[in-house]
């Protein structure tokens, strides 16, 4: 028997997250997951990229949850979350932004990515209830290998949140096993060793990758880390069932900040045109690919 199998969802539980990759693998079609960081560079311009992300063409959301020490990301993730911090970000500030979302939005399945610090702050129950009252879809807690994640998961599952786990180069078919058990929504591979941001992934490594993650799997795979081009992304997901960009998209907001840090104008419309871009790239990868 297959990992993924190991803990069925109940017809309840099979939310946003499943019923998105069922319509992408109905449509021979690889997903598209921008991400980017709650509150930067300040709530009402990262509010603004969150709601336009699906119109540019957003399959599914990670949003950032800021933390002081990121270990796992680097230096362009890194100031993303420093600046949203700066600017007033905090967990409830974050779940506003989730609520605000889905006032216009019902169908986008969006996942919290962070770090377990901050959610046990806020308290795990709390948050748990919250999250999911938001309209929160699944949970990626970097910092929560599976030996060490019965506070949190077991929680968010009867909640109804899928919890996502990671699988990196270093993850052996041993090893492989125990990520997947308890795994829902997806799996997210991490297609370099090392942070975020600092370079790109190796295409044949990660098709490679991705094909022994299916021998043991049912459960839909997401490529992330070192994808920073709409070719990149196209490549990847032409193995993948999604593709996540996140620095490079970080980046851009960088970009548009001045001096002081403060948003120009014109920030949001071209962070949007880069996220179109990086999605029309992800939607036209299978395109044509298959005999009719």
């Amino acid at each position: 028997m297959r990992a993924s199998q190991a803990v069925p969802l109940s017809a309840a539980q099979e939310g946003r997250i499943a019923r998105r990759f069922a319509r992408l693998k109905t449509a021979d079609r690889g997903g598209f997951v921008p991400f980017i960081t709650a509150g930067d560079p300040d709530g009402d311009t990262s509010l603004a990229l969150l709601k336009g992300l699906t119109g540019a063409g957003a399959d599914l959301i990670e949003l950032g949850m800021p933390f002081s020490d990121p270990m796992a990301d680097g230096p362009i993730i890194q100031a993303s979350s420093q600046r949203a911090l700066k600017a007033g970000a905090r967990m409830r500030r974050t779940l506003a932004m989730v609520e605000a979302f889905r006032a216009d939005d019902g169908e986008t399945p969006l996942i919290l990515m962070g770090y377990y610090n901050p959610i046990f702050s806020y308290g795990v129950g709390a948050f748990v209830a919250d999250a999911r009252a938001a309209g929160v879809d699944g949970l990626i807690v970097v910092d929560l290998p599976p030996e060490e994640d019965e506070e949190l998961r077991p929680v968010a599952r009867e909640a109804g949140l899928d919890f996502v786990r990671m699988a990196t180069p270093t993850t052996d078919d041993k090893r492989i096993a125990r990520v997947l058990d308890g795994a829902s929504g997806f799996i997210y591979y991490v297609s370099i060793t090392g942070i975020t941001g600092t370079r790109s992934a190796a295409i044949a490594a990660v098709t490679e990758a991705v094909e022994r993650l299916r021998r043991h799997t049912d459960l839909p795979i997401a490529v992330g880390f070192g994808i920073k081009t709409p070719e990149q992304a196209a490549a990847v997901v032409s193995a993948a069932d999604a593709v996540v960009v996140g620095s490079s998209l970080v980046e851009k907001i960088f970009a548009g900040l001045d001096d002081s840090g403060a948003a120009r104008a014109g920030l949001v419309e071209a962070v949007l045109g880069f996220a179109g871009s990086l999605a029309e790239g992800v939607h036209g990868a299978r395109r044509g690919a298959r005999a009719p």
